[in-house]
C-alpha cells in the first residue's frame, strides 16, 4: 500500500511533502529514496510520527500520516518482522507464537563485526526490554522486538528452563540469560513446550553425534541445524588455530581459524555453525560481497557466534594434492608464533 506523508531524514536536512511512502518485503521507499531494513536500529512511534533509528546515527521521521497513521505502523512492524525472522535462517515448524514482553542481552553497537565475544560476562552488554513477538519452533525460541535485536536461540544450547511467576527464564550455556512472558494464558502453555522441546532436541542431536565418526586429524565434531540430515562439520586444533572441514552436499573447502581462547572459540565455532543451518556461506563470504546482500548482513549482525567466527578467519584450503600438506602446516603454526 502506498501512503503520502511528510518524510524527514537526518542529519542530511532532507524534508520531503507529501511524498508518496510504499512498505516493501524487504525495505521503505519514499519518494526517490529507500531504506533496507537492514539498516535499521530500531522503530519506534512517538506522537502519530514514525522514528526509524538507522546505521551511522542517520534518524528517518515520518509524520502527517493523518488517519492512515495505525494501517502504516502495523504494516511495518509486520513486514520488518518478517524480513527479521527470514533472516534468522528458520527452517523448522513453528509450534506458537505469542506478544510478550522480553527481556535479552544485547552489545552495545550490534551491527558492527567488532569481533566482541559473544561469551564475555554480562557487564560488557547492554539489557533491552519491551514488548514483542515471540515464537517457539521445535528447536529455538525467537524474540522479534521492534530493533535490530531479533535472536533465534537454540534450544540445544540452553542449560535451563524455567518459568518463574509468569516470566520464561532462559539460561544458555556461555552464561547468557533470555526472559520472555506476560503472554496471557500462553504462558504456561508456551513454557511447557520450551522445556519439553528443548530435552528432546537434546537428545537427538546426541545420538546424531554418536553416529558421525572422527578421522584424524580431525579431533571435535558437530552439526549444523538438528533436523538437517547427513550434515556435519569436523574440527582439527593447534595451539592457537583450527582448521574446519564441511561435511555437506556442497563442494567446499577446509576453512582455518586463529584464536587466543580455545575454550571461547569452540563454543563459537558450535554455535555459529548451527545458526546458519543450510546458509553455510555466512561463515567465508568476504566481506566486500556480504555487504553486497542485505538479508546476509541482517543474519551475521544477528548472531555474535558468526561475527566472532568471521572476524577469527585465516583463510582456506582448496581441496588439491598438496592439501594435506598445506592442513599440516597450517596447524604447526603456533611453531612459529
Amino acid at each position: 500500500m502506498i501512503y503520502k506523508a511528510f518524510f524527514d531524514l537526518q542529519p542530511e536536512g532532507l524534508h520531503l511533502e507529501d511524498v508518496n511512502i510504499s512498505i516493501e518485503k524487504d525495505g521503505l521507499a519514499y519518494g526517490k529514496g529507500r531504506i533496507d531494513y537492514a539498516d535499521i536500529l530500531s522503530l519506534k512511534p512517538v506522537n502519530h510520527r514514525v522514528i526509524i533509528s538507522l546505521l551511522e546515527g542517520k534518524q528517518a521521521v515520518i509524520s502527517m500520516l493523518g488517519f492512515s497513521f495505525d494501517g502504516f505502523w502495523e504494516e511495518l512492524l509486520r513486514c520488518f518482522g518478517v524480513r527479521t525472522a527470514e533472516s534468522l535462517f528458520i527452517e523448522e515448524e513453528k509450534l506458537m507464537e505469542c506478544d510478550a514482553e522480553y527481556q535479552l542481552p544485547v552489545l552495545s553497537n550490534p551491527m558492527v563485526a567488532s569481533g566482541i565475544l559473544p561469551y564475555e560476562s554480562i557487564r560488557n552488554t547492554d539489557v533491552e526490554m519491551g514488548r514483542g513477538r515471540v515464537q517457539l519452533y521445535t528447536d529455538s525460541i525467537c524474540i522479534l522486538p521492534e530493533t535490530c535485536h531479533a535472536i533465534r536461540v537454540p534450544l540445544c544450547f540452553t542449560s535451563d528452563i524455567s518459568l518463574d511467576g509468569y516470566l520464561l527464564h532462559i539460561r544458555m550455556r556461555g552464561g547468557e540469560e533470555y526472559m520472555v512472558g506476560r503472554m496471557g494464558n500462553d504462558t504456561h502453555p508456551f513454557a511447557e513446550r520450551a522445556i519439553r522441546q528443548a530435552k528432546k532436541v537434546k537428545e537427538k542431536r546426541e545420538e546424531r553425534l554418536f553416529h558421525v565418526g572422527l578421522t584424524e586429524p580431525f579431533t571435535e565434531k558437530g552439526l549444523f541445524r538438528t533436523a538437517d540430515e547427513d550434515t556435519y562439520w569436523l574440527a582439527a586444533f593447534g595451539k592457537n588455530s583450527c582448521a574446519v572441514e564441511l561435511f555437506t552436499a556442497e563442494k567446499t573447502a577446509t576453512y582455518l581459524y586463529i584464536f587466543m581462547d580455545k575454550r571461547l572459540f569452540a563454543y563459537a565455532l558450535e554455535e555459529a555453525m548451527e545458526a546458519v543451518g543450510t546458509h553455510r556461506e555466512l561463515i567465508f563470504l568476504p566481506e566486500e560481497e556480504l555487504v553486497q546482500k542485505p538479508l546476509y548482513r541482517m543474519a551475521v549482525a544477528r548472531s555474535g557466534a558468526v561475527r566472532f567466527l568471521r572476524r577469527c578467519s585465516a583463510g582456506r584450503i582448496i581441496h588439491s594434492a598438496t592439501h594435506d600438506e598445506k592442513l599440516r602446516e597450517f596447524l604447526d603454526l603456533e611453531k612459529v608464533l
